[in-house]
């Protein structure tokens, strides 16, 4: 049984309709690629606060406010 873990930052913008073709079009990646049961293929996507989240010891909240 696969399973696929999508971590984006939390801002509002990913909309049900986009989450629902991640979910549809990793699922369709790992039948194509793998051949993978797409029934018992779990994608699970977690929104992770911009504060919770760093790249280059600064969160993605400090780099948004420095234009980095």
């Amino acid at each position: 049984m696969p399973y696929v873990n999508i971590k984006i930052t939390r801002e509002g913008e990913v909309t049900p309709e986009k989450k629902a073709a991640l979910i549809k079009g990793a699922t369709q990646l790992l039948v194509d690629v793998l051949g993978k049961n797409p029934a018992t293929t779990v994608v699970v996507i977690d929104e992770v606060d911009t504060d919770n989240w760093g790249i280059g010891g600064e969160s993605i909240t400090v780099r948004r406010k420095t234009g980095k």
